[in-house]
Formats: structure tokens, C-alpha cells, sequence
């Protein structure tokens, strides 16, 4: 694997890997050590241009994890702020000799501008690009759906049958993009809810159903429901009347949460409004997998930064090898 840049170019075949070496990620995890000697040596940079807490913490955790050498990079109070464009970042960071480089951008296909130039050399995960993808998000929702529907029997499995419900902001929603292309591929039925408004013009091009009545999605009995945020400060026009209009209309509340089929989760890719997709009772029950997804996504984001930076160079031996070289 030389790059992540989307779900919608990725293979079955590549993203059940990247599961799988999760799931063995995971499992080192639960160790007293947890840190792995994998990628030692080499440098991970996270060159986040728009704020993040979750995703640029996971990464961060999950290459140091396996004994990188991190270097978090914010558009805020850098050179970046004064103008410097993107190539001349990227040379830089090629000048100090990343070996990968983690970037979230306000520009849909910045990363893959970024993969393709010729500006650097080091390999390149897509963190988040405008309303374009996220591919690492999907990928732990996708870990997260398979780990609870076959528990320690998960390795191999696509999510073939399994009906996946994502509501809310579809419009602004690179999560929404991911999870569509990457269910898909891997076997899961997409419905998606929202107001008209939030609905992309394009998506008839997408392999879903598009319902605008989420009681009416519910009836259909989705094994996941994912609440998505509504993203206020990508909106600058009235997609929808008040916010207390929207939760009553399209918010998980205590009725709809008592509706759901007795194995149903419940996912949000965080940060979560309470109150306005979600209520609070139904992000803290049991059904919610909203914990469960950021630790996962150490896991998924270890396994793609393995496979990127060490997995050619070991014929992509599943990380159990490298206890081979650390020996407890």
C-alpha cells in the first residue's frame, strides 16, 4: 500500500487487510507492553490544516505506538498562516525526511495533490479533505460494526447483509462519503437519512437508498444507525428551520433509541451535539459504540500506518511477527 486517500478506490481485498491487521493491532493492545519496535526509525508527520482532537491524537498514538518518530505540524501559528502553500510545506517536510505524511486539509483532493506531485516521496494517509473523504473514519465504523456483530471471529469477514443506517448533514459530510463507498465494497446495504436540503445533488451516483423520514428508515430495522454531526460551521444558509425542528424530525431520541431491534448499535463519529442528532441517553446506553470507535481507531489507523510503512518491506506479515524481535 503506498497511499490512503479514499474508500472509493479501495479494494475488498485491501480493506479486509487493513481490518485484519487491526484486529491484530488490537490484540497487542492488550498487552503490558503495547508499544511495538514495527516502525522504529522511521517519521510520521501529522500536517493537520483544519482542527482536530480525535484524529490527530489517534494517529499520533498509533505511530508512536509502533516506535515512529512523530511530528505534529498545525496550519495555526506556522508558516502556513503566513501564506506558504502546500508545495513549499511539502518540501520542507521532505527536506527533514518524513517517510509518511498524515494530512487533513479544508481542500477536497489536497491529499492526493499531495500523493501525486512529485513534492515529496514519503507515503501519504488522507486525514480528511474537505467534504470529499475520510477514509480512516470509515474504516474504524466498519471495524467497529464487524467486531460487534462477530466479536473474536471477526477476521476475514465482510459485512455482506448487514443494512447500515447513516443520518444527518450528508451534504458536508466526508464520513457520510467514506462509509457509502467502503460498505458497499464490502457487502453492506447504505440507507441514508436527512433533510432534502442535506441530500448532495450527486448522490443518485452513490450506491444507497435515500429516505427523508427517519422513523420510516427505522422501520427497516438497520443493524447500525450512525448519527452524523450537524457540521454548523460548514453551513452558511438555512438547511433546515431551527435546530429543535431538526432533532425532533431527524434527532435520535429516547423513543427512537426504544425502537431499534435488540442488536442494533448506535454510532456517531464524535464530536457528538447532544441534544440535537443525538440525545444524551442514547449516545451513553449500551447500544452506543461512540468509545468503542476512538479506541478502534488507534487500531485501524496502526494497521494502515503499518501496512504503508513496513508492510512491503516484510511481505505484509501480519504485526504478531515482530514480537520475533522483541521478545518479552
Amino acid at each position: 500500500m503506498r497511499h490512503l486517500l479514499d474508500t472509493k478506490t479501495l479494494s475488498r481485498e485491501s480493506a479486509l487487510r487493513i481490518l485484519d491487521v487491526a484486529e491484530d493491532m488490537a490484540d497487542t493492545q492488550q498487552r503490558e507492553v503495547k508499544k511495538l519496535p514495527t516502525l522504529r526509525g522511521k517519521t510520521v508527520v501529522n500536517l493537520f490544516f483544519e482542527d482536530s482532537t480525535r484524529t490527530r491524537i489517534s494517529f499520533e498514538a498509533a505511530a508512536k505506538r509502533l516506535s515512529a518518530d512523530v511530528i505534529n505540524f498545525s496550519a495555526k501559528g506556522s508558516s502556513v498562516s503566513k501564506g506558504e502553500s502546500l508545495q513549499d510545506t511539502a518540501q520542507t517536510l521532505q527536506a527533514m525526511g518524513a517517510d509518511a505524511v498524515v494530512i487533513r486539509h479544508g481542500a477536497s483532493g489536497a491529499p492526493r495533490t499531495l500523493a501525486t506531485s512529485g513534492w515529496i516521496t514519503a507515503g501519504v494517509v488522507n486525514a480528511g479533505d474537505g467534504t470529499h473523504e475520510h477514509p480512516t473514519q470509515a474504516l474504524l465504523d466498519a471495524y467497529t460494526i464487524r467486531k460487534r456483530r462477530f466479536g473474536d471471529d471477526s477476521r476475514g469477514r465482510d459485512l455482506a447483509g448487514v443494512k447500515v443506517t447513516i443520518v444527518g448533514d450528508i451534504l458536508h459530510s466526508r464520513v457520510a462519503r467514506s462509509n457509502v463507498w467502503l460498505l458497499d465494497t464490502l457487502g453492506a446495504h447504505v440507507t441514508l437519512v436527512a433533510p432534502p436540503t442535506l441530500v448532495p445533488q450527486d448522490v443518485s451516483a452513490w450506491p444507497a437508498r435515500v429516505v427523508y423520514d427517519l422513523d420510516e428508515a427505522l422501520a427497516g430495522a438497520p443493524d447500525a444507525l450512525m448519527m452524523l454531526r450537524i457540521q454548523l460551521e460548514r453551513m452558511n444558509a438555512a438547511y433546515f428551520p431551527t435546530e429543535r425542528e431538526y432533532s425532533r424530525r431527524w434527532g435520535l431520541d429516547a423513543r427512537r433509541l426504544s425502537a431499534l431491534g435488540a442488536d442494533s448499535i448506535v454510532m456517531h463519529p464524535g464530536p457528538m451535539n447532544r441534544g440535537l442528532e443525538i440525545s444524551a441517553e442514547a449516545a451513553d446506553s449500551p447500544r452506543s459504540t461512540v468509545l468503542e470507535q476512538v479506541a478502534n481507531g488507534v487500531s485501524v489507523r496502526m494497521a494502515a500506518l503499518y501496512l504503508l510503512l513496513a508492510g512491503a518491506e516484510r511481505g505484509e506479515d501480519p504485526p504478531a511477527g515482530t514480537e520475533k524481535e522483541n521478545p518479552r
